[in-house]
């Protein structure tokens, strides 16, 4: 084989190789870049929803304040649930299901997913004493269109 051609077969596996490196850098990207809310739409990581409310500076401060644990939390228990919803699905493909295993394990979900909804709810109550009468229903109008966005049914849209 000639000097030429290894050239040329060097300079196209190091072209292939930058292309699949930077599609695995940017399909990473998109997937980290997004949080799903408790209301079902993705956002951004850097974005809240409350920051469409047009909030004075310090309510803003008092907003990230709440904000940020309150997300992590989320994120901790969401990825928690979904864990334990991989352990059902391997219950379930048991040969010979244990009942009782399956009915525990999603007793544990239910639970886990009524103490977020708790914590969602006490959180907007928080988030509702920071504001003042209008800001109320913006925030209570911009939650209202986030959840009518996504599907509640946890199903795949049939459009």
């Amino acid at each position: 084989m000639s000097n030429s051609t290894l050239k040329y077969l060097l300079l196209l596996s190091v072209a292939l190789n930058l292309t699949i490196l930077g599609t695995v850098g940017y399909r990473y990207q998109q997937r980290h870049s997004s949080w799903t809310s408790p209301f079902g739409p993705q956002m951004r990581r850097d974005r809240f929803l409350f920051e469409e409310l047009a909030l004075e500076p310090k309510q803003m401060a008092a907003m990230k304040e709440r904000a940020i644990p309150f997300r992590a939390e989320l994120e901790r228990q969401q990825a928690e649930i979904a864990e334990k919803k991989k352990g059902l699905i391997v219950l379930l493909r048991q040969e010979n299901p244990d009942q009782t295993a399956i009915s525990s394990l999603i007793a544990e979900i239910s639970a886990r997913q009524e103490e977020m909804q708790q914590q969602v709810a006490a959180h907007m109550l928080g988030v509702k004493g920071l504001l003042d009468k209008e800001q109320q229903q913006r925030f209570f109008n911009l939650i209202d269109a986030a959840m009518s966005k996504g599907s509640q049914t946890g199903c795949p849209s049939t459009e």
